[in-house]
């Protein structure tokens, strides 16, 4: 039995996308209250400024 592997927004592609979308605020918002600091923060620190 093969499976045809479908591309572009098929059912399953999106459940996936929307799983990670709220593992990934999750992960902010932890990260948030972990160190007091909001995700704007955080990433501006990472930029080197001249």
């Amino acid at each position: 039995m093969t499976t045809r592997i479908q591309w572009g927004w098929t059912e399953g592609a999106e459940r996936w996308n929307g799983r990670l979308a709220m593992l990934g605020f999750v992960i902010a918002l932890a990260t948030e209250l972990l160190t007091g600091q909001g995700v704007i923060h955080q990433i501006s620190a990472l930029i080197p400024h001249r």
